[in-house]
């Protein structure tokens, strides 16, 4: 009988022991962040002023390790990121980690005064609804492969920190956004303006990593609002996702690195736009009067190139720097109360990616009308638009390789087996699409509806239909 109760005792202990040691085994997740400065060179007559954070361009990076897989999350200062950039630097990238490249998510926070002073994608390579130009995708490659070099040098320098780790999820709110789809009380046409009763998202999702002893490392977060304040402004802006990643940083003495992607962003611009509008109308010569002014009518005449820019005014400037600073420091303190917030945290996270490319019938635009009626199209190229799913644990980034509208987002989220997921938009390169609206949204004569290559009634399934199929692969 004690023999009995002897060998019981310490098949017990062996059992306990085992369970210790399996639990400390399975603690095994590495994180490592890390950021490169890619500001251009200034312009000597537009030299940037030196005052606010965002005035800095960075490619950040944080690389994931749990023992048996690598993953990285990238974000870039930068409009877009073309295919041709994303292709090369994945395949590197994928190389520097040995993971597949299913396990890395790249993407732009697209600001629109990132490239240079004066400059933007849009400026630079018109799109049809923009300036009536024919959408060429070579033109989005140019530069050719710009900031590969330093995406790379920042996942190398994020790998060569790698630290123990821990990852938890939250999620806020910023009413900072709103629908931009409206129709003009004058004209009663379809163009760019606040719609207080469209829909939008306000969720600030939020992606911590920290030490065991809860230190932060970096942290994910996405939002939907398109950083459009400094468009055609004339200077260098990484606009609000750079002034808020930068508030957080410096929050926590430049020990974290804070990553931003774009929600579903492709119908919400900043709620406070009047800044950004005023900076055209002095550039325009156009005589501010103080109150809102009419985005289009300011904006196109220098987006089309029918006036010369001039100089911008340095009191109107520093309004709009401090406009795009206050969004930065609003969305860095909901980002930080977030973080704060969450308590449960994974130590042991499941990593698994995989990606698929659906195909939608594209169509062909032959008028060059910016907004507000209907536009005439013909039979185009099917549009091929990537989609993608990183499962961290318990969290899905569900990725898209355009500019999506917010309900679709919103259906995905209501849809997904996952609770935790996050819509990450412009991600892994850049779709033949142009904009992807929703399908009700087609009936509205906007520009962002009237320049998509897309024909109605496939996109929107399409995408929440491909992700939830990949989501269901990962789990098992």
């Amino acid at each position: 009988m004690t023999k009995t109760w002897n060998s019981l005792l310490l098949a017990l202990l062996a059992l306990f022991l085992c369970g210790i040691s399996g639990a400390e085994a399975a603690e095994n997740l590495r994180v490592g962040a890390a950021r490169v400065d890619i500001t251009p060179p200034a312009d000597p007559a537009n030299p940037p002023s030196g005052k606010y954070a965002h005035e800095r361009l960075y490619v950040r990076a944080i690389v994931l390790d749990n023992g048996s897989g690598r993953a990285a999350l990238i974000g870039a200062d930068q409009a877009m990121l073309p295919d041709g950039v994303w292709g090369v630097a994945s395949k590197q990238i994928a190389a520097e980690l040995d993971c597949p490249i299913e396990n890395i998510v790249m993407s732009p926070t697209h600001t629109h005064s990132g490239w240079g002073p004066g400059a933007s994608p849009f400026a630079r390579h018109p799109q049809p609804g923009r300036s009536g130009a024919a959408w060429s995708p070579a033109a989005a490659d140019v530069p050719p492969l710009p900031f590969v070099g330093q995406m790379v040098e920042a996942v190398r320098q994020a790998k060569a920190r790698l630290q123990p780790a821990r990852v938890g999820f939250g999620t806020g709110f910023s009413y900072l956004n709103v629908n931009r789809d409206a129709v003009d009380p004058e004209t009663h046409h379809w163009t760019q303006a606040p719609n207080l009763d469209g829909p939008s998202d306000k969720t600030v999702a939020v992606l911590k990593f920290e030490a065991p002893t809860g230190e932060p490392i970096a942290v994910y977060w996405t939002y939907a609002m398109h950083p459009v304040s400094g468009f055609l402004a004339g200077f260098t802006s990484a606009d609000f996702p750079g002034a808020a990643c930068r508030y957080i940083e410096q929050a926590y003495d430049d020990k974290i690195v804070a990553v931003f992607a774009q929600g579903a962003s492709g119908d919400q611009n900043p709620l406070y736009l009047r800044a950004g509008t005023n900076a055209l109308a002095s550039r325009g010569g156009v005589k501010i009067t103080g109150n809102v002014m009419t985005r289009e009518k300011i904006e196109a005449p220098i987006r089309d190139g029918k006036v010369t820019a001039g100089p911008l005014d340095p009191k109107v400037r520093d309004v709009l720097e401090r406009v795009m600073d206050s969004e930065g420091v609003l969305l860095g303190e909901e980002v930080i109360r977030v973080m704060t917030d969450i308590t449960r945290t994974d130590a042991s996270p499941r990593i698994s990616a995989a990606q698929n490319t659906i195909t939608c019938p594209g169509r062909r635009r032959v008028d060059t009308a910016r907004e507000g009626a209907p536009g005439t199209y013909e039979d185009g190229d099917p549009v091929n638009i990537r989609l993608g799913v990183l499962r961290i644990g318990n969290v899905a980034l569900a990725s898209v390789n355009a500019e999506v509208y917010s309900v679709i987002g919103r259906r995905l989220k209501q849809q997904s087996p996952v609770a935790n997921t996050i819509m990450v938009t412009l991600a892994n390169g850049m779709a033949n699409s142009g904009y992807i609206p929703n399908d009700a949204a087609f009936g509205a004569f906007t520009f962002q509806v009237l320049s998509s290559r897309l024909k109605p009634g496939c996109a929107e399934t399409g995408i929440v239909n491909g992700l939830l199929d990949l989501m269901e692969a990962r789990s098992q």
